[in-house]
């Protein structure tokens, strides 16, 4: 491992260079790593597998405390059942000074049947209290290709927002700022959801009418499942969430989009996850949403055929005529 030292606060006082370290060697930690190396930033990438991110051309470690002693800015990408115990071990090399800002499309389940958020779960595992998230209509691929991209960052801290913009704006890469962490979490998730939906009404031939008035109910329901949890509408309504599920209408390689065709197929979910190579968030977090929306009196039809239809394996009928039998909530 070489090229490791402290950075100044958020890498933002009279650096040439910006800092900052990816934990997560998985496709889009690596391809956020590329993206940072392209915008210029010195980039340290960490991942426990001795093949994770080498295809990027940036320093490595299987190192915590070199990634907290590389920049105090850590963008953060693993799965959504790691996040805990990884942010756990990150903690122990952390301090005041480090911002974390994941690009996490999950939630975690608590044992009280409660959905959390990751940057709460960054917030109880370790000292930082400067925390964002990534959002928005950007795929893996493209990024990690270096193709023009659009992505948005949410943080209260307004200096989140400016370094992580230094570190990967570029001109293939348009970085939009929120201040409602919440909301773009909650939306990058529930999107998660609706892209696999997308992918299955595509594979079962749906016109673009039906997908039109999919995309925009669905994006009405799930801002109105978020707001129970403090999220504001307006971000569904914006690139985090409308724009994102507007860009999965037209995406062929978006993992959620191809699980939908795949299942929309009658390939079965194991054999169709194995096909794809990457976990997809939304298999665990749709039944768990439409229970949330139960237990909070949210009308979400939406959201409960999926859970009930897509990822149970009923047939495809079914859910066309749940989603179009169903009642209508709501204003058109």
């Amino acid at each position: 491992m070489s090229d490791v030292g402290a950075s100044s606060p958020l890498g933002v006082n009279g650096e040439s260079r910006a800092r900052v370290s990816v934990v997560g060697g998985g496709a889009w930690g690596v391809a956020l790593a590329a993206a940072a190396k392209s915008a210029g930033s010195d980039v340290l990438l960490y991942s426990r597998r001795d093949d994770g991110g080498r295809s990027v051309d940036v320093a490595h470690t299987k190192s915590l405390a070199d990634v907290a002693a590389h920049a105090h800015l850590i963008l953060f990408a693993v799965p959504s059942e790691f996040v805990r115990p990884v942010a756990r071990a990150l903690g122990d090399h952390l301090d005041g000074r480090h911002a974390i800002v994941h690009g996490v499309r999950g939630l975690v389940s608590q044992t009280s049947g409660e959905l959390s958020t990751i940057s709460t779960i960054l917030r109880e595992e370790t000292p930082v209290r400067r925390i964002g998230a990534l959002g928005g209509p950007v795929l893996t691929d493209e990024l990690l290709a270096g193709a023009p991209c659009v992505m948005v960052v949410a943080s209260r801290f307004p200096e989140v927002i400016k370094v992580v913009r230094r570190a990967l704006g570029a001109p293939s890469l348009r970085v939009y700022a929120s201040d409602d962490l919440v909301g773009l979490e909650w939306a990058s998730a529930l999107t998660s959801i609706l892209a696999v939906a997308v992918g299955f009404a595509r594979q079962l031939g749906f016109g673009a009418g039906v997908l039109a008035a999919f995309v925009t109910r669905a994006v009405h329901e799930g801002a109105r499942i978020a707001m129970v949890a403090g999220a504001e509408e307006r971000t569904f309504l914006g690139l985090g969430g409308f724009g994102d599920l507007l860009a999965a209408t037209n995406e062929e390689a978006r993992p959620e989009i191809r699980l939908g065709e795949a299942l929309a197929r009658g390939t079965p979910l194991d054999e169709a996850m194995k096909s794809i190579g990457q976990r997809i968030e939304a298999i665990e977090l749709a039944p768990r949403v439409a229970a949330i929306a139960v237990k909070q009196r949210v009308a979400a039809p939406i959201f409960t055929a999926i859970a009930h239809a897509i990822f149970s394996r009923r047939p495809p009928q079914e859910l066309v005529r749940d989603l179009m039998m169903g009642p209508i909530v709501g204003p058109a």
